[in-house]
């Protein structure tokens, strides 16, 4: 996805993806810039409350130490996992 293509509200959640730390902001810009556009609205509003998350809780998800007890949550993880 091209930042000139990206909504304003897009634009904001672009850069929330950006953590400070090299895995996070690898996990999650590549899961935004190569599967938000087509996401269905549940999986947006999933990757959304992702990002509201605390950086510890972030790693401990997307490194795959812990699962999040939430099932749509769960689901956005594992696919930026991938």
């Amino acid at each position: 996805m091209s930042s000139n293509a990206l909504q304003p509200k897009d634009t904001q959640i672009r850069w929330h993806c950006r953590r400070g730390t090299r895995e996070l902001d690898h996990l999650l810009l590549g899961w935004f810039e190569s599967s938000y556009a087509a996401a269905s609205d549940t999986q947006k509003s999933a990757f959304r409350s992702l990002l509201e998350l605390q950086d510890p809780e972030l790693v401990a998800y997307l490194l795959g130490a812990t699962s999040p007890a939430d099932s749509q949550l769960a689901d956005v993880v594992h696919a930026a996992r991938n």
